[in-house]
C-alpha cells in the first residue's frame, strides 16, 4: 500500500509540472492561436538554466554557481523568456504553418546544442546530482516527494491564478481579438505583432518554470529528456483538456499523463521483454487514438473554451 500511496504521489508531482507547461502552451495557442511545435525547446531552456546555476562545482560541464534555488528558477525563467523574444521577433511575422516549422526546427536545435556543447551540458552525459530544495530536512524520500507535491501544486495554483487574471483583463480580451480576427484587431489601433510577442514570451517563460521544476524534482537531465515527443505530449493535453481554458489545460495534463503511464504499465506487463523496447510506440498510438477520438466528439476539448465574445443582451420587445 505505502508503495502505492508513493507512485500516486511521485504521479502527481510530474503530472502538475506538466500542468505548468501545459498552461504556459494554452496561453500561445488557446488564447493567442500561436501555433508553437518548439515546446521542448523552451522546457530544455529553464531546466538546463536551473541545473547550471544552483549545481555544485563539477568538471563535466558549466556550473558551481551554487545560486539560490529560487532564484535559479526565477533566472531560468528569464533566461527563457530572452531565448523566446530573440526567437520570436523573426517568427512571429509568420504565420500558422511557417511558424510551426520555424518552431520544431528551433526545438531540434537546442537540443542539438545540449548534445553537442560538453564544456556547457555535460553533453550525452547530462547534468546529474541537482539540488533540490530543503532536501536535508525530510528523513525519506517519501515524505520530501509530499513536500515538493505541495510546492509543484501550489506553484501550478499561482501561476493558474495569474493566467485567469491575464487572460480576463482588458490585455487578454485583445489576445482573444487576435486570435479571433488580427487584421480586425489590428483595424481598432491594436498592435498584433506586439501583443503575439507578449503571449509567446510570457508562455514561453511558464514553460521554462516547468523545465526548472522538472530538473530541480528528478536532480538528473540529459537530451534525451527533451525530445519531439514531448511536445506531442504537451499539445495532447491541452487539445484533450480544452484549449482556450486553464482549467482544461490542467486537467488535460492529469488525464493525458494517466494515459501515458498507465500505457507503459500495461506494456511492460502484457508484452514479452523482447517487444518492452517497442513499448513508447503503442504508448504513442493509444495518445494519438484518444486524441483522434477527443477531436471527433469534443472538437473543443473535455471543458471546451470559453467565449471569446461577449454575446450581446437582448433588445427590448
Amino acid at each position: 500500500m505505502s508503495g502505492l500511496v508513493s507512485y500516486l504521489v511521485f504521479f502527481l508531482i510530474l503530472a502538475a509540472i506538466y500542468g505548468v507547461v501545459s498552461l504556459g502552451l494554452n496561453l500561445q495557442w488557446g488564447y493567442t492561436g500561436l501555433f508553437n511545435i518548439g515546446v521542448a525547446g523552451f522546457f530544455a531552456v529553464g531546466a538546463y538554466t536551473y541545473a547550471i546555476l544552483a549545481s555544485p562545482v563539477t568538471s563535466g560541464h558549466l556550473g558551481g554557481f551554487n545560486v539560490p534555488i529560487p532564484l535559479s528558477m526565477v533566472a531560468a525563467m528569464l533566461v527563457t523568456g530572452v531565448a523566446a523574444l530573440v526567437i520570436g521577433f523573426p517568427t512571429l511575422r509568420l504565420r500558422d504553418d511557417y511558424l510551426a516549422i520555424a518552431t520544431i526546427g528551433i526545438a531540434f536545435s537546442i537540443q542539438l546544442v545540449a548534445m553537442n556543447t560538453q564544456w556547457l551540458t555535460g553533453g550525452t552525459q547530462g547534468i546529474y546530482n541537482i539540488p533540490q530544495p530543503l532536501a536535508n530536512v525530510f528523513k525519506s524520500n517519501f515524505e520530501y516527494n509530499v513536500f515538493f507535491l505541495a510546492m509543484v501544486l501550489l506553484i501550478l495554483f499561482v501561476v493558474y491564478i495569474a493566467l485567469e487574471r491575464m487572460v480576463h483583463s482588458p490585455w487578454g480580451r485583445v489576445l482573444m481579438a487576435i486570435r479571433e480576427d488580427e487584421t480586425a484587431a489590428s483595424s481598432v489601433g491594436k498592435n498584433a505583432f506586439s501583443y503575439r510577442l507578449q503571449s509567446f514570451v510570457i508562455g514561453s517563460m511558464i514553460m521554462g518554470l516547468g523545465g526548472a521544476l522538472y530538473a530541480c524534482f528528478i536532480k538528473y537531465i540529459s537530451p534525451q529528456d527533451f525530445q519531439p515527443v514531448l511536445t506531442f505530449q504537451i499539445w495532447a493535453m491541452l487539445i484533450i483538456g480544452g484549449s482556450g481554458n486553464n482549467r482544461g489545460a490542467v486537467l488535460g495534463a492529469l488525464l493525458v499523463w494517466m494515459l501515458w503511464s498507465g500505457s507503459g504499465t500495461l506494456v511492460q506487463a502484457i508484452l514479452p521483454a523482447s517487444l518492452q523496447v517497442k513499448g513508447g510506440a503503442f504508448q504513442i498510438i493509444l495518445i494519438g487514438l484518444v486524441l483522434m477520438l477527443t477531436l471527433i466528439f469534443k472538437p473543443r476539448g473535455i471543458l471546451g473554451n470559453r467565449r471569446a465574445i461577449i454575446p450581446r443582451a437582448k433588445q427590448a420587445p
